[in-house]
């Protein structure tokens, strides 16, 4: 049986282990001619592989297999599409086998990417529909998109900045943030949870703003948060 889970698919599998997919899909970033926003291929793969990833993650399940569609030529730049893409499984420590297509009859002048991953779980182990009436509310890293990430100063999420924050015994639930940004994604809990937000006054950071490619992410917690965060970490308000 498979249930929806905001951007992942959730499968019991008949040995009752739990399968977790995510996708994501990049068109009109790269170099070239058509493409909308310049960015290296490299960076293309490296963050359209770690929002998967991230969707993955947070739901409590661990990566176990990727494809990849690339619908560009191999060379050059599937190849450092691929590039970017194993740069960020080696940050994650990640060794996980990769099923890889490429375009090889057509000429493209668009950059094109798609990608899934694949993650188990235990049942037990599932991380979601975990918050709760109470709960504070903050948003790990800055919502950017476009140039914003190419040029980022390390103010976005990162898959090695979220895994941390997994293990604080106080934290409950995240969500990673995407083209939608901050209030959408609450806006989808609420209408999930039926609960309500207090937001805090005289907030820095903007809410409607797309997180791109998971730049961001919701961490809701018991209580205040006290650990270090690698990248920014704002309180915003609390579920009521």
């Amino acid at each position: 049986m498979a249930n929806k889970y905001r951007d992942v698919d959730i499968v019991t599998l008949p040995s009752k282990d739990i399968l977790v997919i995510a996708c994501d899909s990049c068109g009109a970033i790269g170099l070239k001619d058509q493409d909308v926003v310049k960015a290296p291929p490299f960076i293309v793969g490296k963050y359209t592989a770690r929002v998967c990833l991230m969707e993955v993650i947070a739901v409590g399940a661990f990566p176990a297999a990727m494809t990849v569609n690339i619908c560009n030529e191999l060379e050059p730049t599937g190849r450092e599409i691929l590039q970017g893409i194993h740069d960020e499984l080696e940050a994650c420590n990640l060794l996980i086998p990769i099923t890889i297509s490429t375009e090889k009859n057509m000429e493209t002048t668009m950059t094109a990417l798609g990608v899934t991953v694949l993650g188990t779980c235990n049942d037990g182990d599932l991380r979601h529909d975990k918050v709760a009436k109470g709960n504070d509310i903050y948003v790990m890293g800055v919502p950017k998109m476009g140039q914003e990430v190419v040029e980022d100063q390390g103010e976005i999420a990162t898959i090695s900045s979220l895994l941390p924050i997994l293990e604080w015994e106080n934290v409950t639930e995240v969500i990673p943030v995407g083209s939608s940004g901050i209030k959408g994604e609450l806006e989808k809990l609420l209408t999930q949870t039926g609960l309500h937000i207090d937001l805090d006054e005289g907030l820095s950071i903007d809410l409607t703003k797309s997180a791109g490619p998971c730049t961001a992410v919701l961490v809701f917690s018991r209580g205040p948060i006290e650990g270090n965060c690698a990248v920014p970490l704002t309180r915003i308000g609390k579920l009521k």
